[in-house]
């Protein structure tokens, strides 16, 4: 018996055999913020084989009070959130394969992520995406996890395509909404309490106990001593276009991905390249220099900074323009300075 996993092993459900297979799993996180972070310890500390980690964000000082992986150094020096991550992660365990990429998912990104994946986990912050998520594990019969918190709240469900509904069916009878925006703030427990519920069922399914996995809707709130279970298995729909009979997978298709969006409770917009590019960072930095204002750069990305406004520019062509919630000002604001 290893005596780095000793006490898990001794764990009768997992045991030495379950621990085996969980060194052989790839799990596929999708954001590294707060679940995310939370999931990815967990995991490594637990020895799954694989870890891939997304994330479109770098690290900012409002991320500390509960992204646990993250310090004040990569708050100081923007560093983007897979690779902090990624560092971290590599510390805690070294014997764990893990991959960063600094991406906002996009269709084609997904399609070649999820290759070899046993697992996907959603640490994300907006429905766009999880829809995506919900329709690749779908096409390729990969169980996921959902997961959000706000406040302190948090929900959870484990879906199993072809077993249980998908979060298409969820969406149109169970009341999700207000989960999209942290504009209410949050606080940590919130978001390790949804950590322990996903990671205790990601931990289920790396060890293939399918029968022990939680069959319900779970949710809280914290601070109002609430919890409560729903049992949604009814509302799995024959004619849902993500995973009924005839499914078309419509969160899959190049019109339902999103160019630039609102980032969810900030006062900043993603602007996204119709085609993934590879910049010349040291030259976007000579060019935003000669227009004044203020210009950093670290290996990953060149932040300038004029007047109320903050442009991050990262290698794959994505910008962040903060200061403002109107997309049309951000794009306004990105032609003005980048062309």
């Amino acid at each position: 018996m290893s005596e780095r996993y000793s006490r898990q092993q001794l764990f009768l459900p997992i045991g030495e055999t379950g621990q085996q297979k969980i060194s052989n799993k790839h799990v596929l996180l999708i954001g590294a913020g707060a679940l995310g972070t939370g999931n990815a310890e967990a995991l490594v500390r637990a020895g799954v084989g694989k870890l891939t980690i997304v994330d479109r964000d770098y690290v900012e000082w409002s991320n500390l009070q509960r992204q646990q992986l993250y310090s004040e150094i990569d708050a100081q020096e923007r560093i983007p959130k897979a690779v902090a991550a990624k560092s971290r992660l590599q510390a805690i365990n070294s014997h764990v394969e893990i991959n960063a990429h600094v991406a906002d998912v996009s269709v084609q990104e997904m399609e070649e992520l999820v290759l070899g994946v046993d697992l996907i986990l959603d640490a994300t912050d907006n429905f766009d995406t999880r829809l995506l998520i919900n329709d690749i594990s779908q096409k390729y019969e990969i169980p996921w996890i959902y997961g959000a918190c706000v406040g302190s709240y948090g929900i959870s469900y484990t879906i199993v395509p072809g077993i249980t509904p998908c979060l298409h069916c969820l969406l149109e009878t169970v009341p999700l909404g207000g989960m999209t925006c942290d504009t209410a703030g949050i606080i940590s427990p919130a978001v390790q309490m949804v950590v322990a519920y996903q990671t205790s069922e990601a931990l289920k399914i790396l060890v293939e106990d399918w029968a022990a996995l939680r069959k319900k809707l779970v949710s809280f709130d914290l601070w109002k001593n609430q919890h409560s279970a729903i049992s949604v298995d009814r509302v799995k729909k024959t004619e849902c276009s993500s995973c009924g009979e005839g499914r078309t997978y419509p969160f899959l298709s190049y019109e339902n991905q999103t160019k630039s969006a609102i980032l969810c409770g900030r006062d900043a917009v993603q602007i996204r390249p119709p085609k993934k590019i590879d910049r010349d960072l040291e030259k976007v930095a000579e060019l935003l220099k000669s227009q004044g204002g203020t210009v950093e750069r670290n290996p990953y990305l060149v932040a300038f900074e004029t007047g109320q406004h903050r442009l991050v520019i990262f290698k794959d062509g994505r910008v962040l323009v903060h200061g403002t919630k109107e997309i049309s000002e951000a794009r306004s604001l990105y032609h003005k300075y980048l062309g």
